[in-house]
């Protein structure tokens, strides 16, 4: 090794180190660890079992298990070819109508933020560009502790995002594995401990990975004690929508903190409840405390934006766009995010009547009682791998699920294979 050169052999030998023969730059590269859900899809896909089930992937499947185009979505975009637009560059922040229509769908129309002109919205690639863009403006301005505080456990995205902008990462207590549901004391009692200024990442609703979800009063106490020890709220909020099927009843939380006074960050993505996966369209809002103090953060999440990506997408969010202020595309749609919700939760209850029918003997309650795409089921990693084995059913380590994968064909023959398991 000369320097940072990485040589040969060969080298050795040569009476003149020529660094053009067998250098190379990247020979002190590593090879990185699979990704844990991807490797799970790559299983599947070498598995000859014709019951397989791929249960790892956070995508919405129909019935069949075939991926799924909303008809407003076909429509929406029916109407914008018909117009025959142009491709010319958007803004750095956006589609103006998008970050409007957005804002309000998160927000509620006549949220008195919006009104005051108090928030700034800005277009993201989906929801992982949105917290990443949050999570530099973080690094960059926030002016109190720069540790954030994500439940245990949380989505596997948010560490390295909020990582590699150069944010610390904490953890509060949220999963109890005894009773599959919400540790409600534990998170208190960790969140009244967390620093003053720090940053407290919440999952809006449905989250990810277990599915569990804070009731309303039980929000209304976190919010008390996050105002208590004056904590910055992020919030992240994927699945509007797609949790309950009720579009207002998913942004609960976020309205209470926001009338509560607390001034949040936000994130949204249009993947999952309007089946917008590869059109990346999200948004970030950041709540402030007067319009003056949202104009001059505006200018800086440009300056943040431009030398990563210069401006969004455009196809995605005029497809949102349109779906939200059609009055009869927005009607259809809010009837098929309902619809889509209802699937799942009618694949919790037909799975757990599986499982009484097989003769399991546990309790599997919680499995109607999560919410949203993701089941923490409970099962230990042993029992995953005999499952994986024995059923040809994939899931990740831990157990979690995707209900989405789950289709009237299959859920039987999943009943009998967790019951096979957890025997």
């Amino acid at each position: 090794v000369t320097g940072h050169h990485i040589l040969g052999p060969c080298c050795v030998l040569c009476p003149v180190i020529n660094t053009n023969c067998c250098f190379s730059w990247w020979g002190g590269v590593q090879m990185g660890p699979p990704d844990p859900i991807l490797g799970v899809t790559e299983a599947f896909k070498r598995d000859t079992n014709p019951k397989k089930m791929n249960l790892g992937v956070g995508a919405y499947r129909d019935d069949k298990g075939k991926p799924f185009v909303l008809s407003c979505v076909r429509k929406a975009e029916a109407l914008i070819a018909a117009k025959q637009l142009d491709k010319e560059y958007l803004p750095i922040g956006g589609l103006g109508d998008f970050t409007k229509a957005c804002a309000q769908l998160a927000l509620g129309a006549n949220n008195e933020v919006l009104s005051s002109g108090r928030n700034i919205t800005v277009q993201t690639i989906s929801g992982t560009g949105s917290l990443r863009i949050g999570a530099n403006f973080l690094s960059r301005f926030h002016g109190g502790s720069r540790d954030v505080y994500l439940p245990k456990p949380s989505w596997g995205n948010h560490t390295p995002i909020f990582r590699d902008a150069g944010m610390q990462l904490k953890a509060y207590r949220y999963y109890d594995p005894s009773t599959c549901g919400f540790d409600f004391r534990g998170a208190l009692e960790d969140i009244s401990k967390i620093p003053e200024q720090s940053v407290i990442l919440l999952h809006a609703c449905a989250h990810n990975p277990t599915g569990v979800d804070p009731k309303q009063e039980q929000w209304k106490e976190i919010s008390d004690i996050v105002k208590k020890r004056n904590l910055l709220v992020f919030f992240d909020m994927a699945y509007q929508g797609f949790a309950s099927g009720d579009i207002d009843r998913d942004a609960w939380a976020v309205r209470y903190f926001i009338e509560q006074g607390h001034n949040i960050l936000l994130s949204q993505s249009f993947a999952k409840n309007m089946g917008l996966y590869g059109e990346r369209v999200g948004g970030f809002t950041v709540v402030c405390k007067d319009i003056e103090e949202s104009k001059r953060v505006e200018s800086q999440l440009k300056i943040l934006i431009r030398p990563i990506y210069s401006n969004p997408p455009m196809n995605g969010a005029r497809i949102a766009t349109t779906i939200l202020n059609t009055p009869e595309l927005r009607l259809l749609w809010l009837e098929e995010v309902h619809g889509m919700a209802n699937r799942i939760i009618k694949m919790r209850e037909q799975l757990v009547a599986g499982l009484k029918k097989s003769g399991s003997s546990h309790n599997w309650q919680h499995v109607i009682d999560q919410i949203g795409m993701f089941c923490f089921t409970g099962l230990k990693p042993e029992q995953v791998e005999r499952l994986t084995k024995e059923f040809s059913v994939y899931m990740t380590k831990d157990g979690r699920i995707s209900m989405a994968g789950i289709s009237s064909g299959n859920v039987g023959y999943l009943a009998e294979g967790i019951h096979a398991v957890t025997k």
